[in-house]
């Protein structure tokens, strides 16, 4: 796992199949689904399909993608930031989600 930046409190890396669980459980929290929508992730199996879809694909094509925001001390991992390079959009995006226990601690 490539560690991008390192923070006070932070690091980000880039994600890999063994964020599955993690990611799963992003995916399904209240405000993913709230905000960024139901991606139909059923399962772990699901997740890793994602991940290996998604942020894998888009760190080999553009170089960038959705990082795991970790807790440096804990190596928890408590959300996802980056940049998406989406086809409907002429400019690259920026997105985060964090999961619902770590929201409103200035993380984001």
């Amino acid at each position: 796992m490539k560690q991008i930046l390192e923070t006070e409190r932070l690091i980000l890396r880039e994600l890999d199949i063994q964020d599955a669980q993690f990611m799963f459980q992003l995916l399904n929290s209240p405000g993913w689904i709230k905000y960024i929508g139901n991606r139909n992730i059923k399962s772990i199996k699901d997740a890793e399909d994602y991940i290996a879809k998604g942020p894998l694909v888009s760190y080999a094509a553009n170089g960038f993608g959705l990082y795991a925001i970790e807790l440096k001390e804990s190596k928890i991992s408590i959300g996802v930031c980056g940049l998406l390079k989406r086809d409907y959009l002429e400019f690259v995006d920026i997105g985060f989600a964090l999961l619902t226990d770590y929201e409103a601690k200035g993380y984001a």
